[in-house]
């Protein structure tokens, strides 16, 4: 049976994106059926947003934190998470977590003293995991409590994205690094590092429990092979590169994504690719094309297989998501706030 709660503040119920913003006093908001939508706004406007799209009714609902609890979420929002009733929102440049109810989006608490967290991985009830983009650990704290119990001393590396594939989490270290770090949760330490193509940041597991790594590489010096961005396959029993696959020099493959039966990879350049984990090349076709708009951010319905996709279109202005069918059918379109970089489905 479905939740239902009334807001009785001032919110903003798109129905479509050809539609303007109307003014509501009450609604119902059912956040069992949808997908959250972060937002990061601009750096250091703190113009953060939370949306919420009902995937049945095609309804969404934007500003929802500050409606819900009459208060901002901040500086640039990076990522969500979920933990039994709980919504985590990582705010990144506010260095802060909100913690949130994850039905009724009512405050539920804050974890503070960040520098500048980035994601959130779950390694059990008692024990998670915050990546901070530029501390030299790894934040561990009790979800159900909101104590910071301890930290993982990662050196000068950074972290970012994070997996896990038995007893080990892997660890992207993104930002003028080279390196995914290889955490035993059983003591939480850095036990290994694997050497790939520079900047890696989007980690994903596939059906066959192998660790891919979507690497940007650097758009300066392109003409050096290492450099170049790339996507990396991981053995995560024996700790080794199994396959590299060099995108273009001055390419800019970004969200890589894997659809709900783990054998199928998804990610943008010049539109949205696709490419099944046993491909032995890189796709030579867009399967979605860009055209004008600026894709963003990517994400895939683990339900439904569907997938979304932000249009950023200026950078500056709110965004437009696009969702598609698995076959690449456009069904529907929306308006969020700004630079929407996380999807949160429910």
């Amino acid at each position: 049976m479905k939740k239902l709660f009334k807001i009785t503040f001032l919110v903003l119920l798109i129905a479509g994106c050809s539609e303007e913003p109307v003014e509501t006093v009450f609604f119902d908001l059912d956040t069992n059926n949808g997908v959250f939508i972060a937002s990061e706004g601009n750096f250091m406007y703190g113009n953060a947003a939370l949306s919420f799209y009902n995937t049945q009714k095609k309804t969404v609902t934007n500003q929802l934190f500050y409606a819900r609890n009459n208060a901002p979420l901040g500086d640039v929002v990076q990522s969500l998470a979920q933990f039994g009733d709980s919504l985590f929102i990582v705010v990144n440049n506010s260095g802060k977590i909100y913690v949130a109810d994850s039905e009724t989006v009512e405050y539920k608490g804050t974890i503070t003293g960040l520098t500048s967290p980035r994601h959130i991985h779950f390694v059990s009830e008692e024990k998670a995991y915050i990546s901070d983009l530029y501390a030299s650990s790894i934040t561990i704290f009790n979800p159900a409590t909101l104590d910071v119990t301890g930290k993982i001393e990662i050196g000068n590396h950074h972290s970012e994205q994070m997996v896990q594939v038995g007893k080990y989490v892997f660890v992207s270290s993104w930002a003028n690094d080279e390196y995914i770090l290889i955490i035993d949760t059983e003591n939480d330490e850095l036990t290994q590092k694997i050497k790939v193509p520079f900047q890696p940041k989007d980690l994903a597991v596939d059906k066959n429990e192998k660790v891919w790594v979507l690497s940007e590489g650097t758009y300066e010096n392109t003409s050096e092979k290492e450099l170049l961005p790339a996507l990396t396959r991981i053995d995560p029993e024996t700790f080794t590169v199994e396959q590299i696959y060099r995108f273009p020099a001055q390419s800019q493959p970004a969200s890589l994504e894997m659809n709900a039966s783990k054998d199928t990879l998804y990610y943008i350049l010049s539109g949205i690719n696709k490419m099944a984990v046993d491909q032995r090349y890189l796709p030579d076709s867009v399967f979605i094309p860009a055209g004008s708009r600026l894709f963003y951010n990517l994400a895939v319905d683990p339900s439904a297989n569907e997938i979304y996709v932000a249009d950023a279109i200026d950078y500056a202005q709110d965004a437009i998501i696009y969702r598609y069918s698995q076959s690449g059918e456009l069904k529907d379109s929306f308006k969020v706030g700004i630079n929407p970089s996380y999807f949160l489905f429910k």
